[in-house]
């Protein structure tokens, strides 16, 4: 059986970092096994430290270091790469020791609303003022490029004329809290 240790890359306040600790808890080929951000006051690490899975704060600048960053892979055995809402591009000698093994969550459906400012609420503005008829998540592999990886998966909600970006945002959300975890335990399942 060959086991994938996650290490979960964050900068925010972590709900489906925690909702991917959570689901993965008792599988036996999956282990969640640290949580990364470059942001000290990320809550994410609260909700992870809170769940017994250890925590790093590894900052833009450090996170531009392989000898930093490499070593601290190969201290928890990592052999996936999950972000949850990081902010930072990931640099290439990472995308290159983690070959299409590192997976990003999108808050809309790529190539739609993705790029350099895609991020966040700003996501769900532009879906907004786009008077768009459907919004989504895209879960993709992590390329050089923002947001330009593969698509893995792809889930839609469908919008109306009354919706506001705050509600664009929960429905969007609820879509990641139901689909994401299934996305990565059948993308990493043997």
């Amino acid at each position: 059986m060959n086991k994938k240790n996650v290490a979960i890359f964050v900068s925010g306040g972590g709900t489906n970092c925690e909702n991917l600790i959570c689901h993965f808890r008792n599988n036996p080929t999956i282990d969640i096994r640290l949580v990364v951000s470059n942001r000290s006051d990320a809550y994410a690490l609260v909700r992870a430290q809170r769940l017994e899975v250890p925590t790093a704060i590894v900052s833009k600048a450090e996170l531009a270091d392989p000898d930093l960053v490499l070593p601290l892979m190969r201290k928890y055995d990592i052999n996936w790469i999950v972000l949850a809402g990081f902010l930072p591009l990931i640099p290439e000698y990472l995308i290159d020791a983690f070959p299409r093994r590192i997976i990003n969550l999108h808050p809309a459906l790529l190539p739609k609303f993705g790029g350099k400012g895609m991020w966040g609420h700003h996501v769900h503005e532009a879906v907004y003022a786009a008077h768009e008829t459907e919004t989504g998540m895209t879960v993709h592999y992590v390329s050089p490029i923002c947001d330009g990886g593969d698509i893995i998966a792809q889930f839609r909600v469908a919008l109306t004329p009354d919706d506001t970006p705050d509600t664009i945002a929960e429905k969007e959300h609820e879509l990641e809290m139901k689909h994401f975890p299934a996305v990565v335990e059948s993308l990493l399942a043997d």
